[in-house]
């Protein structure tokens, strides 16, 4: 019987350099500075899926945003204030995204009936048309991007993003 002896003691080293996951997706051949950094691009790359998902149906992830909080809202619509209390990614000028969703038809807005004082933003009918044609293909985008994830992996991922929002507070308690 022959044997071969075959050196694999540089395996583990050259593994470890070798690029997996996001820093083999953006090509990156430097190691990332830290874990934290690693895990923020991964989660900016997957929400950039959205993003380019929505492209086509003319509307940017804020917009989206906004226009299903005020379908949510009803016809009364919400002051722009509480608008922009809701958004998942804070606009701090939601007067320029209610203009742009203006100019597209998707939403209005107008004095408040008894409180003259305050603005509030509505959808309209095209807002409410667009985002029934985005309805179910988004639910088969979600479907497609993490339903293939167990419902233990799901709340995890759930959890740990919740831990992540609450640590970072509100942003905040940075050094410069």
């Amino acid at each position: 019987m022959l044997y071969i002896f075959v050196d694999n003691s540089r395996y583990h080293e050259y593994g470890e350099r070798m690029a997996r996951g996001i820093q083999a997706e953006i090509r990156q051949t430097k190691p990332f500075g830290s874990k934290a950094e690693e895990a923020h691009l991964a989660l900016m790359r997957t929400a950039g899926k959205g993003a380019e998902w929505l492209k086509r149906f003319g509307i940017s992830p804020t917009q989206f945003n906004a226009l299903r909080i005020l379908r949510g809202a009803g016809p009364r619509g919400l002051p722009c204030s509480e608008i922009s209390e809701r958004m998942v990614t804070r606009d701090s000028d939601i007067t320029r995204l209610l203009d742009r969703l203006e100019r597209l038809e998707l939403a209005e807005r107008g004095r408040d009936r008894e409180d003259r004082r305050v603005i509030m933003g509505r959808i309209t009918p095209g807002g409410l048309e667009l985002l029934k044609k985005i309805d179910k293909p988004l639910e088969e985008f979600h479907r497609n991007l993490l339903g293939r994830m167990s419902e233990q992996q799901l709340d995890s991922l759930i959890g740990l993003l919740e831990v992540a929002r609450s640590l970072a507070g509100d942003g905040t308690n940075h050094t410069p």
